[in-house]
């Protein structure tokens, strides 16, 4: 985000210098002049922060009779969402007006779209912290995008905890107009992300496929005693008993185990960069009654600089990332009106997807 930032400045900046002033302008002519630039640049932009909360799952009680009956009552806290953003990006014919404010909740499909409605300097950041059900996610959109003619430009960091996702992308495309409404394009994508593909616990695989749980977990710190009468006794890294059976150690101790390996070692690695190149279309009709909004892209050669962690070696070779969306809605009178909208995203092996489908009937 912060990288993001400094990009938006750096932007500002290139603009105001494109209106620089001569040298013989006085200080107060220059400062206004930086400061005309900069309220174009926000203009029309729009601040936001909300607060959305609500209850959770309801309670769940859970009985044991090993020492007499005893009822132990699992609580879920309640779920909220914390919600800051920018935005400028006009609104498109379809999307709905009605809202006075944003509040963080809006989903707007069509910010994944390749081209907005209007040529010209667009932006969203955008950070959400949510917890869901016990569950903690932060979501993160920002990204930057100007069209032309004939050239796209664009760079984004997206980051979907649902998803478990995170990447940072530029890309750099020629655009060709088809008509009014068609544009295909095609250009080159760098993306800056964890190794997807990596996976910590292949070295520790038998050859019958099972893992060598036990010995990993010795690695990690875990002990096993045993009392010398048939008894044993399983402690964690910091010697605090886990443990006295082999049938809680192996439901309970070993996924909390593996689990926290696979992230500290997926954390301990670099971010790699990938090299594609990237075709799309993006096309747009808009009538009070009809409308079609979609676009799409598709990477299907990747750049293989031979790197360790490159997806190239998990893949064996080449693959095809790809990204769409539709926005679709057709009014059949003035009462009965349905609509579809959605979004796929496929990327090393991640894949991340938002839909709704409805009818609306108006009575008069």
């Amino acid at each position: 985000m912060k990288k993001l930032l400094v990009i938006l400045l750096a932007l500002c900046s290139l603009h105001a210098s494109a209106q620089q002033p001569k040298l013989g302008d006085a200080p107060v002519e220059r400062e206004n002049k930086f400061g005309a630039t900069l309220k174009k640049t926000f203009k029309f932009a729009t601040f936001y922060g909300a607060v959305n909360g609500g209850n959770s799952v309801s309670n769940v009680d859970v009985f044991s009779v090993t020492d007499g009956l005893q009822t132990n009552t699992v609580r879920t806290p309640f779920d909220y969402s914390i919600t800051l953003g920018v935005r400028k990006i006009a609104r498109l014919g379809y999307e709905n007006r009605a809202n006075t404010f944003y509040n963080g909740t809006e989903n707007s499909f069509s910010d994944a779209a390749t081209i907005g409605k209007l040529k010209g300097f667009e932006f969203l950041f955008e950070a959400d912290y949510t917890r869901q059900q016990g569950t903690n996610f932060l979501n993160q959109n920002h990204f930057l995008r100007y069209v032309a003619n004939d050239w796209i430009a664009k760079v984004e960091y997206l980051q979907d905890g649902f998803a478990d996702i995170k990447y940072f992308e530029a890309s750099e495309r020629y655009r060709y107009k088809v008509g009014r409404k068609l544009s295909f394009n095609i250009g080159a994508v760098q993306r800056l992300a964890e190794p997807y593909g990596y996976d910590p616990l292949e070295e520790w695989l038998l050859s019958n496929g099972n893992l060598h749980y036990t010995e990993l977990a010795l690695q990690e710190g875990y002990s096993v005693q045993f009392d010398g009468a048939g008894g044993i006794t399983y402690l964690n890294p910091s010697g605090n008993e886990v443990a006295t059976s082999t049938e809680v150690w192996d439901a309970v101790v070993i996924p909390t185990m593996l689990s926290n390996y696979t992230e500290n070692k997926r954390n301990e690695l670099k971010s790699t960069l990938q090299h594609s190149v990237v075709i799309g279309f993006d096309f747009y009709h808009y009538t009070k009654t009809f409308w079609v909004h979609s676009w799409g892209n598709i990477m299907p050669y990747h750049y293989d600089d031979g790197g360790e962690f490159s997806y190239h070696a998990y893949n064996e070779g080449q693959w095809t990332d790809f990204s769409g969306g539709l926005i679709f809605g057709y009014k059949f009178d003035k009462h009965l009106g349905c609509f579809i909208e959605g979004k796929y995203n496929k990327y090393w092996n991640r894949n991340w997807h938002d839909f709704s489908i409805g009818v609306n009937y108006v009575i008069f």
